[in-house]
């Protein structure tokens, strides 16, 4: 698992939203491992350098999850949003991703293999 090549970088703080049993550890020990810290909780009183959002059809409004996953974003940082991979259950289809994205002030950069269940769509936000 390469994070460095989903674009997480050294010495940055990334925030964790949407955890849950199913999510992938190794993915997570991975991006931990880029950054040189742990992953923060919705908890963190600081700002974030970046902030992973697991994501699942069913989850609920994907506009409001991103909206949250602004909160606490520093200028400039990204939002990654981990989503099932198609034909996996809580698959999200990439037009909802799309259109979402806009609606909550961000834009869609990239989509690519986060592991074998999941994909990641690096979302940035509009320069303040």
């Amino acid at each position: 698992m390469d994070a460095g090549r989903l674009g997480f970088a050294p010495d940055t703080v990334i925030q964790e939203l949407g955890w849950d049993e199913d999510v992938d550890d190794e993915l997570r020990k991975a991006i931990e491992s880029q950054c040189g810290s742990e992953l923060v909780d919705g908890d963190v009183s600081d700002a974030v350098d970046g902030v992973i959002l697991w994501w699942r059809d069913g989850d609920g409004d994907l506009v409001d999850a991103l909206l949250d996953s602004l909160q606490d974003l520093a200028e400039g940082g990204s939002v990654w949003l981990i989503t099932p991979k198609v034909g996996r259950p809580g698959y999200v289809p990439g037009a909802d991703i799309v259109e979402a994205a806009p609606i909550a002030g961000l834009s869609t950069t990239t989509t690519s293999s986060a592991s074998p269940e999941w994909s990641a769509t690096k979302l940035s936000t509009h320069k303040r």
